[in-house]
This record gives structure tokens, sequence and C-alpha cells, in this order.
């Protein structure tokens, strides 16, 4: 049995996995770098094993010193949560082999799936529709322009090891192939260890939706409906939604049941979401990839089925089988997530360390907000910039919506930006509300706004022009009706000279005749 669990994060996942070890009474322990003493999460355990300077590298990416930290503190397991060395088959090979269980799928599994070519093919083999591409890593730059000819353009390359963006490039035309296939593999090998790419046929305007699935030692595969998860900025998700505006029941069930089969077919077990590209118009869907983890979503799937995903997940991998069927799922409501970062939205993203002064977390009915953050806490330049996620439920998906501006509008953060402003503006967005959604999202929501942001400039530019020239006709209105009300003192003097000559010498006030005898 499991009683004690050493949790290989940090951040809001790793308090996320805690509070499932409370409600297992299993005995959680923390590991954390130097940055990362004062921490939230390391509070919260029972125990706590420092394994590092801040850099990733030498800590929480470090596989020797987190073994090492659970052999000291004699913890039965390891939970990985999501990045890091979540789907990195070496890793958990390792902790197999140090007697530890790995609270993730096989060894084998995660090699087959964490290498996206390899994941390809073994959805072909299962039967599981693909997106046109290749199958394996490209060769050579030739190699590339040959598959991108044969295709057709748009396309994109692919980094094999791994997601989250990085390694990936949209090629729109043959003469931005070389950059992109340079800059990919550089972009791969920097983030993966790995400068393997694969090209795609490039969908246009896709949804990007998953299915989350569950499995245990038993034989049982469950899916949990889907998430859409098309906004995206720089291929990185920050908007998810459970179920998806699309709410088809069948395409639900022929997603699901194709997810489920290619779980099966390589033996899966715990947690796993795999990933579809879904044209919006015709309903056809294309196997993406599959993420061998927790995914930073899964509360939306949680608050619309009731079931805890992570509770799950433990209890798979000490040996027990699911506690529901796939007939004892459903959907109830509708629940949405916003990523919050860390992050300025008015100078593009740019990264906003530092220590948060002020903090006010929204609450009330249907809101739920998962944080690794408190006031005092610092966001560290050396890690993933997210604060927290904050999740609305409703029944419908309109009242979710008024309950995430709601939330939204409440949620207050002092001493460093972050990205709330930018979710204010996309949860007040026609097109948003309307469930209009795909990948292309975010890009066609920024030329929304500069457009009515340039339109009110003109509009203001035009009033200010048109009430320049009311001041300027009111103006020379008055100086004729001061010129018309003058005495004509003197003989043969004549009112429309002299408005005239108070107009062009710019008369004030009043027009001073002129004392001596006109000689004209």
């Amino acid at each position: 049995m499991i009683r004690k669990i050493l949790i290989a994060n940090r951040g809001e996942i790793a308090v996320r996995i805690i509070r499932a070890c409370r409600d297992l009474n299993i005995s959680p322990v923390a590991v954390y770098s130097e940055a990362d003493a004062a921490a939230v999460h390391v509070s919260l355990c029972d125990e706590a094993v420092c394994i590092g300077p801040a850099p990733s590298v030498q800590s929480y990416l470090d596989i020797a010193k987190i073994i090492s930290a659970a052999k000291r503190t004699n913890a039965d397991a390891i939970h990985p949560g999501y990045g890091f060395l979540a789907e990195n088959a070496d890793f958990a090979a390792a902790v197999a082999a140090a007697g530890v269980t790995f609270i993730g799928p096989g060894v084998e599994a995660m090699r087959v799936m964490g290498s996206k070519t390899s994941a390809r093919s073994a959805a072909m083999a299962a039967g599981v529709p693909i997106v046109p591409g290749t199958v394996a890593p490209l060769n050579s730059l030739a190699e590339a322009e040959a598959t991108a000819k044969q295709f057709g353009y748009p396309v994109m390359l692919k980094a094999s090891a791994g997601g989250g963006g990085k390694g990936m490039r949209l090629v729109a035309f043959p003469g931005e192939l070389r950059s992109a296939f340079d800059n990919a593999k550089s972009e791969a090998a920097s983030a993966f260890g790995d400068s393997a790419v694969y090209l795609e046929k490039a969908i246009e305007r896709p949804r990007h939706i998953e299915i989350q699935i569950v499995a245990d030692t038993h034989g049982n595969v469950i899916h949990l409906g889907e998430r859409e998860c098309s906004i995206q900025r720089r291929h990185q998700k920050v908007i998810e939604e459970c179920p998806s505006p699309i709410n088809d029941a069948e395409l639900r069930e022929r997603m699901g049941a194709a997810a489920v089969k290619l779980a099966r077919a390589v033996n899966y077990v715990g947690a796993g979401t795999v990933e579809f590209l879904v044209a919006d118009a015709t309903r056809e869907f294309y196997f993406l990839e599959m993420n061998t983890r927790l995914q930073v979503e899964h509360p939306v799937t949680e608050l619309v089925t009731g079931i805890d995903i992570v509770r799950e997940q433990i209890t798979a991998a000490d040996g027990a089988p699911l506690s529901f069927t796939q007939e004892q799922v459903s959907w109830n409501g509708h629940a949405i997530e916003c990523r919050v970062y860390a992050e300025d939205p008015e100078n593009n993203f740019f990264p906003s360390p530092g220590m948060i002064s002020h903090l006010r977390v929204p609450n009330g009915p249907g809101i739920r907000d998962d944080s690794g953050v408190e006031l005092n806490s610092e966001v560290s330049i050396h890690y993933d910039p997210m604060i927290s996620k904050l999740a609305a439920w409703g029944r419908t998906r309109a009242e979710a919506i008024d309950r995430l501006r709601r939330a939204l509008d409440e949620y207050e953060v002092g001493g460093i930006k972050t990205t709330l402003p930018f979710f204010r503006k996309i949860v007040r967005d026609e097109t948003f509300i309307a469930g209009q959604l795909d990948t292309g999202f975010i890009s066609r929501f920024n030329e929304r706004r500069e457009t009515a942001q340039a339109s009110a400039s003109e509009i203001a530019g035009q009033m200010q022009q048109d009430m320049a020239l009311i001041a300027a006709a009111v103006h020379y209105a008055r100086l004729q009706k001061e010129a018309s009300s003058l005495p004509l003192t003197q003989p043969g003097q004549s009112r429309w000279k002299m408005s005239g000559r108070a107009s062009a010498l710019g008369t004030k006030s009043k027009l001073r005749l002129p004392r001596k005898k006109s000689r004209e």
C-alpha cells in the first residue's frame, strides 16, 4: 500500500497532489530548490528535501537527486505532476529500478507515446485517424522540402520528443521552410535534448480538442469526455473548457472510443490525454499526440464529471480498480479555466517576476482556484510563471462565463503584472461568447482589438477636428456680430470693411475706431 508519496514538482500542481494525498490519508513529501525554500508546497508537506540550486537542471530535472530524496524519506511512490520529468521514460525506469512506485503509465507506454512520431505510428496501427504527414523524423532539409511539396503548403514542423509549442513552426510558403526547419530543430534540442522534428499538413482553423482517459491495471480504460483547448498563444493553451462548445454527444463518443482504443493498444495505466485536431465544419478529427501525464487543465473535467482524476491516478498506481464505470460517467454543466501567468499582456506577455505584494483571490459559487502562491510569494525567473488556474463552473456555458467574469474582476494581484486584464477582455468578446473557437482565435482577437482601437482613435481625431471647426465658426460669428454692432461715427465709414479689418487683425473684444477722419 502507498503510504507516502514524494512529489517531484513544485507550484500549483504540487499543491493539488498534496491535497489528493490528504484525502487518501497519504503522507506527502516535497522536494524544492534553494529558490523555493519558502514556497507554499513546501510548507504544506509533512517532509521536505532540498535538491539543489535554482536552475531546474540542477534540481527538479536531476533524476538522481529526486530518487535519493525518495529513499531518504522512505517514500513508497513518486508523483511527477506535469512538466519537468513527468513524461521522461528514463526517469520512470529509474524510479522502478529503485523499488519505488511511479505514479503514471508503464515505461514502454511512455516511450511509445512520448515520441510524437512513434505515437503517430501507434495511432495508425490502432486505426485512429492521423493528420497527413510523416510518421518518422525528418533526416534532412531536402526530405522536408519533398514532403512539404507532397502534402502542399501550409505545413507544420513539430518536435518529435515534446510539446507545449516548443520546436513547432508553421510554414506557409516554400521560402520559409529552411529557416523554420533550422529553428525548430534548434529549439527542440534545447527544450528536450532531441533535435528530431517531423512534418504534418497544417489543418487550417481547426479546433484543438482533447479526450481525458483514465486506466487501471485490471484492464479498465474509461474516457471522461472532451476539453476544448483551442484558445492558444504561441501554441500554448491559455483557456480550456469542458465540454467543448460544440457539445456533440455523438462526436464525444467517437473521439472517446478512439482515445480508449489507442490507450488499450499501448497498455496504458493512470491518467492521460489524447489530443485531436477537429475540423469544425465536417466534425472530422485527427490524432495529434498523447500526453502521458496529468494535464494542466484537468480541473475543468473534474468540475463537470465530479471525478477526482488525481485520486484515481494514485489509486490505480497502487493496484486498485477504477471507482466508476464508463456508464457511470456523466457531464453536468460547463466549466472554463484561465491560466493566470505573471506576464505583462501590454508588453508582448513579457515575464513579470517579483514579489506578490497584494493578493485577493476570488471565491463564491462555482469558483475554483488552483494556486501555488500566497501573499509575499516570490515569482521566480527560473520557472514557469504560472500563478494559478482559475476555473468557473455553471449549469450552462453562459452561466460559467458570467461567473468567470465576476471571478476575474474580483481577482487582484499586486507587485507584478499578470494576464488577468487580458482574460477580462476575452470573456467579454462576442466571438468567444458565441463559442466560435479555433487555434487562431487569439491572433484574430488581437486584430479585432487593434481595429477597434484604430477606429476609436480615428473617431477621436475626427471629433477634435470637428470641434476645432465649430470653435472657429463660433469665433468668426462673434467677430461678425461685434463688427455689425459698431456705430458709424464717421461719414463714409463701411461696416463691411470694418468687419474685414477686425477679422484680419484678430481683434479679441472691441474694435477701436480710428480717431482721424478717413481719407478714403
